[in-house]
C-alpha cells in the first residue's frame, strides 16, 4: 500500500487510479484524523471516490433534462428506504471487479469495506423501499425525474432484541457523516407555520406571522444501471437563520429561550412517524408532511420558472411536470400548490385548481381504515390556517359537484362519505340543495302518579287529574356529543388528483368496490391498477451474485437483469438435472452466510441443512406473526409428546425465522415479538429438539439484513388477513430469490401464484370475499374454534415460554366483538388450514428434486415483478412522460 500515491482520479475505472483516487481521498477530503487508514475510514474515501463519478453523471443529466425541458416526474414520499449505497453503485455503475483489485491493492476487502456503511434510515418498511426501488427503475430506464423525501436525524429506531422483547434506541446513521449526500447550501425555501390569515389590496388572501424556518437541500445521487444517467433523491433539512437565536436571553443566562427557535426548527426532521397521541405530536407530524410538500412544491415551481426562460405560462406546468403522492402523506401538496398558485402568482381559482388537477396523482398504499389518514381540524385551523380555507373552498366546490352528478335521494348519504371535512357543518349553499329534515316533535312528560296523590284525590282518576291540570313538562333531550371534526387527506387526494391506483390487482379491485366506490361511480377513469414491483439490480444480481451466474450461464446472457422476461426462458430447464444441482448449491453457499450471520447477531448456532422458513415484515396484527408464531408453538408441543424416531419421520428440520419493527407504542405488536423471542429460548435450547426445530428473532431488520436473508430464504410467509395487504414487495423479492411462498390470497400473492403456478405456491385461508361474513358470524356468536387452536392458547398461559403474561394478546382472539377482542383478523379460523397446510411444506420439502423444481419456477415466475414494468406502466398511463437518455 505504501507505493500508492494519493492522487485524484476521478472519473477513472483503472484499478490503480482507482486505488490512488481512494487514497487521495483518505488524505484530502478527510473525515477522519490522518494517522490511519482502517475500515470506516477506507469505506468513507472509497464512496467519496466513487461520489466522483456519480456528481459528474448527476451534472451532466440534470444539464441534459434542463436542455431538453422534458415533462419531469417528481416522486413525493415520506419514506426512502434505501439501504447501503456503495455496492449497489459499484454495480450499477459495473465497476466490481475494478474496486475490489483497488481494494486489494490499498490491504481491503470490498465487502468488508462495504459492511461499514450503516443504512439510511429514511424509511420504515415496503412504503420507503418500493420508493427506492421506483428511483432506480427511473435512473436505470432513463426517465426525468426528482425524487422528495425528508433527512430524518434519528429515522425511525434503531432495534434491540432482549429477554424482554423489543427495545427502540435512535439510529446513528449519521453519526460519521453520510458521504453519499451533497449538501446544497444555495437552495433553500422559507417554511411558514401557524399565524393567520389577512385580506391584503383587492381582496387578496395574505398569511402573516406565526413561526417561519427554512427547507435546506441534500441530494443523494441515484445511479442507473448500464446508463450514465443518474437523478437524484432530494432530502430536506430544517433549520432556522443564525438571527433568530436568541443572544439576549443566551446571555442572560436563558439558554433554553436562546435556542427555541432553533430547536422548533430542528426537531421537524429528528424523527420518522413521531408519535401522535398529544396534541403536540400531531402539530410535529403535520409539519413534517409540510414541510416536504411546501419545500418540493417550491423547488418544482422554481425549476419550472427557471426552464421557461421569462415566457412563463403556468398553463404548461402538467406538460411539463407531474407530481406522484406517494400514500396520503403528501396530499398537501395539492393546497400549497394552489396556494403559490393562487397567492403568490396570482391566478384565478379556476384557473389555479384545473393546473392543480392535471399535475398530481395518488398512490393508495391500504384499504385498512386506520391508515386512511385524518387530522383534527383545529390542529389544522392552529398550524395552516390558509390551507385550511383552501380545503374548505375544495369541500364545498366538491359538493356542488356531487349534487349535480347524483340522484337527490342520494345526495346527504354520498356527500357524508365523500367529502374532505368530516363532522363539519355543512355551508349554506350545500344545507339548501337537501331535503328538509322532518321537524321533531318535542314528547311531552307527564307527572308521575303517586301513592299522596291517590290519596289527596279520592276516587278521581288521579291520571285524569294529573292532565286535567296540564303540569306536564317538556321532556329533556339527551344530545350526543359532537364527533371530532376532521380531515380527511386520502379524499383530498381522490378529488384532486387526476389519476388513482392500488398497488395490486386484487387491492385496486378493494379500492374500486369498498374503499373509494362512491368516487369511482362519479369517475371511474381515474382509476388504475399499478401492481409493485421491485428492482432486480439489488434484489437479485447484485445481493444474490451465485443464482445470478447460474441464471446468466442458463439464459446464455444477462440481459435479463434489464429485460426480466427472459427469466422465464428458466422454464425450458426446469427438470435439468444439471441446473437443479447448480441451483441447490447456490442456495446451499447463501444459506452458509445467514448461519453465519445468525451466530453473529443473535448467539444461536442453525443448522444449514434445514428449511430456511422467513417472514420479514413491519410488526402488525394484520400481517399475522401472530399466526406463525402459534403454529410454530403446535409444531414444538406435538414434537415434544412424540418419540425421536416419529419426530424425525413427521417433520423435516427447520429454522423460523422473524424479523421486523413494532411501532414503539403499539403494544399489541410489541407483545408479538416478546412471544417471539420467549418461544424462541425455550425453544432453542431444548435439548430433545436439537436441530429439528429453531426460532430466530432476527434484531434490527433493514434492507441490509434483507439482502443476507432472502437470498438464502426457500420458504417465505406472506400470510396477511385476506383484503388487508394493499401488495407487498418482500413476497416479490424473495419469490425471484427461488422462495417458495406460503400465504393467503392477499396483495401481489395473487398475481405471484398465477405466474409462478399452483403447484408452486402453499395456499391456504379464507378468500378476500369472505372476511366480512365471517367476521359477522363472530360476533353473532357462530364461530367455533379448532381444537387444536385453543391447545396452543393453553400451552402458552401454562407458562412453559416464561412467566410472562400474555392474556392481553391471546384476550384479544377471544369474545365475539369489542375492542382488541373478537379476532378481527381471523387467526383462529385460518388456523386449522395453516398448519395443515405447513404438513405439505414438510413433505415437499423431503422431495429436493421436487422442492429446487418449485424454486426453479418461482424465479422463472417473478419476471413480472420487476420496477422497471411497474415504472413503464406510470410513464405511459399517468406521468405521461418519455425517457431522455443521456448520450
Amino acid at each position: 500500500m505504501a507505493d500508492i500515491k494519493p492522487q485524484a482520479n476521478p472519473l477513472s475505472t483503472n484499478p490503480s487510479e482507482i486505488a490512488s483516487n481512494i487514497k487521495y481521498h483518505a488524505e484530502y477530503t478527510p473525515s477522519f484524523s490522518p494517522y490511519k487508514f482502517e475500515l470506516k475510514q477506507a469505506y468513507v474515501a472509497t464512496a467519496e471516490s466513487l461520489r466522483d463519478t456519480l456528481i459528474e453523471r448527476w451534472n451532466q443529466t440534470y444539464k441534459h433534462f434542463s436542455k431538453e425541458n422534458a415533462k419531469t416526474i417528481h416522486y413525493l414520499s415520506m419514506e426512502f428506504l434505501q439501504g447501503r449505497a456503495l455496492l449497489n453503485a459499484i454495480g450499477n455503475l459495473e465497476l466490481n471487479d475494478a474496486y475490489s483489485e483497488a481494494l486489494h491493492k490499498l490491504g481491503y476487502d470490498l465487502e468488508a469495506v462495504a459492511e461499514q456503511e450503516p443504512d439510511a434510515a429514511l424509511g420504515n418498511g415496503g412504503l420507503g423501499r418500493l420508493a427506492s426501488c421506483f428511483l432506480d427503475s427511473l435512473s436505470t430506464l432513463n426517465y426525468p425525474a426528482w425524487g422528495y423525501g425528508l433527512r430524518y436525524k434519528y429515522g425511525l429506531f434503531q432495534q434491540s432484541i432482549t429477554k424482554d422483547g423489543q427495545k427502540e434506541q435512535c439510529e446513528k446513521w449519521l453519526e460519521m457523516g453520510y458521504p453519499w449526500e451533497i449538501p446544497r447550501n444555495d437552495i433553500s425555501y422559507p417554511i411558514k407555520f401557524f399565524g393567520q390569515v389577512a385580506e391584503g389590496q383587492g381582496g387578496k388572501r395574505e398569511w402573516v406571522g406565526g413561526e417561519n424556518v427554512r427547507a435546506f437541500a441534500y441530494d443523494v445521487p441515484i445511479p442507473g444501471f448500464r446508463t450514465k444517467n443518474t437523478i437524484s433523491l432530494r432530502l430536506w433539512s430544517t433549520r432556522v437563520a443564525a438571527e433568530d437565536f436568541d443572544l439576549a436571553a443566551f446571555n442572560s443566562g436563558d439558554y433554553s429561550k436562546a435556542g427555541e427557535a432553533h430547536a422548533n426548527a430542528e426537531r421537524i426532521c429528528y424523527v420518522l412517524y413521531p408519535g401522535d397521541a398529544t396534541e403536540e405530536g400531531k402539530q410535529l407530524r403535520l409539519k413534517q408532511q409540510y414541510t416536504l410538500c411546501s419545500a418540493s412544491i417550491q423547488d418544482i415551481m422554481a425549476r419550472f420558472k427557471e426552464r421557461s426562460k421569462g415566457a412563463l405560462n403556468w398553463d404548461a406546468l402538467p406538460s411539463k411536470v407531474a407530481i406522484q403522492m406517494n400514500d396520503t402523506h403528501p396530499t398537501l401538496c395539492v393546497p400549497e400548490l394552489l396556494r403559490i398558485l393562487i397567492d403568490e402568482e396570482g391566478l384565478a381559482w379556476d384557473e389555479a385548481w384545473k393546473i392543480t388537477q392535471a399535475t398530481v396523482a395518488y398512490t393508495n398504499h391500504t384499504v385498512l381504515p386506520e391508515a386512511l389518514e385524518k387530522w383534527p381540524l383545529t390542529t389544522f385551523q392552529k398550524l395552516l390556517p390558509r390551507h385550511v380555507e383552501i380545503i374548505e373552498t375544495i369541500d364545498e366546490q366538491f359538493m356542488s359537484f356531487v349534487a349535480g352528478n347524483v340522484e337527490k335521494s342520494e345526495l346527504e348519504s354520498k356527500i357524508a362519505s365523500m367529502r374532505i371535512l368530516e363532522n363539519v357543518d355543512l355551508p349554506a349553499s350545500i344545507q339548501s340543495l337537501l331535503p328538509p329534515k322532518p321537524v321533531r316533535e318535542k314528547a311531552k312528560k307527564v307527572k308521575p302518579v303517586t301513592d299522596a296523590a291517590i290519596k289527596e284525590n279520592g276516587t278521581k282518576s288521579p291520571v285524569k287529574e294529573a292532565a286535567a291540570e296540564e303540569e306536564e313538562e317538556e321532556e329533556e333531550e339527551v344530545v350526543p356529543p359532537k364527533p371530532a371534526s376532521t380531515v380527511r387527506m386520502a379524499n383530498l387526494c381522490v378529488i384532486a388528483g387526476h389519476k388513482v391506483n392500488g398497488v395490486a390487482a386484487i387491492h385496486s379491485q378493494i379500492v374500486i368496490d369498498e374503499v373509494f366506490n362512491d368516487f369511482y361511480q362519479l369517475w371511474p377513469e381515474k382509476f388504475q391498477n399499478k401492481t409493485n414491483g421491485v428492482t432486480p439490480r439489488r434484489w437479485l444480481k447484485f445481493c444474490n451474485p451465485e443464482l445470478s451466474s447460474v441464471i446468466t450461464k442458463w439464459l446464455g446472457s444477462e440481459e435479463w437483469v434489464l429485460d426480466t422476461k427472459q427469466l422465464s426462458g428458466l422454464r425450458n430447464f426446469a427438470d435439468n438435472k444439471e441446473l437443479q444441482q447448480e441451483w441447490v448449491n447456490a442456495k446451499v453457499a447463501r444459506k452458509a452466510k445467514l448461519a453465519a450471520y445468525i451466530k453473529s447477531k443473535t448467539g444461536y448456532t442453525i443448522n444449514p441443512n434445514a428449511l430456511f422458513d422467513i417472514q420479514v415484515k413491519r410488526i402488525h396484527e394484520y400481517k399475522r406473526q401472530l399466526l406463525n408464531i402459534m403454529g410454530v408453538i403446535y409444531r414444538y408441543k406435538k414434537m415434544k409428546e412424540m418419540s425421536e424416531k416419529e419426530r424425525a419421520a413427521k417433520y423435516v428440520p427447520r429454522v423460523v425465522m422473524f424479523g421486523g419493527k413494532a411501532f414503539a407504542t403499539y403494544w399489541q405488536a410489541k407483545r408479538i415479538v416478546k412471544l417471539i423471542t420467549d418461544v424462541a429460548a425455550t425453544v432453542n435450547n431444548d435439548p430433545e429438539i436439537g436441530d429439528l426445530l429453531k426460532v430466530i428473532m432476527v434484531p434490527d431488520y433493514n434492507v441490509s439484513v434483507a439482502e443476507v436473508l432472502i437470498p438464502a430464504s426457500e420458504l417465505s410467509q406472506h400470510i396477511s388477513t385476506a383484503g388487508m395487504e394493499a401488495s407487498g414487495t418482500s413476497n416479490m423479492k424473495f419469490s425471484m430469490n427461488g422462495c417458495v411462498l406460503i400465504g393467503t390470497l392477499d396483495g401481489a400473492n395473487v398475481e405471484i401464484r398465477e405466474e409462478v403456478g399452483e403447484d408452486n405456491f402453499f395456499l391456504f385461508g379464507a378468500y378476500a370475499h369472505e372476511i366480512a361474513g365471517l367476521r359477522a358470524d363472530r360476533a353473532a356468536g357462530k364461530f367455533q374454534p379448532d381444537p387444536r387452536f385453543e391447545e396452543v392458547k393453553s400451552f402458552i398461559r401454562s407458562g412453559v415460554f416464561g412467566d410472562y403474561d400474555y392474556n392481553e394478546l391471546l384476550g384479544s382472539l377471544e369474545g365475539d366483538s369489542g375492542y382488541g377482542r373478537g379476532d378481527y383478523f381471523l387467526v383462529g379460523h385460518d388456523f386449522p388450514a395453516y398448519i395443515e397446510c405447513q404438513d405439505k411444506v414438510d413433505e415437499a420439502y423431503r422431495d429436493q428434486q421436487r422442492w429446487t423444481r418449485m424454486s426453479i419456477m418461482n424465479t422463472a415466475g417473478s419476471y413480472t415483478f420487476s420496477s422497471d414494468r411497474t415504472i413503464h406502466e406510470y410513464a405511459k398511463d399517468i406521468w405521461e412522460i418519455t425517457p431522455s437518455p443521456l448520450e
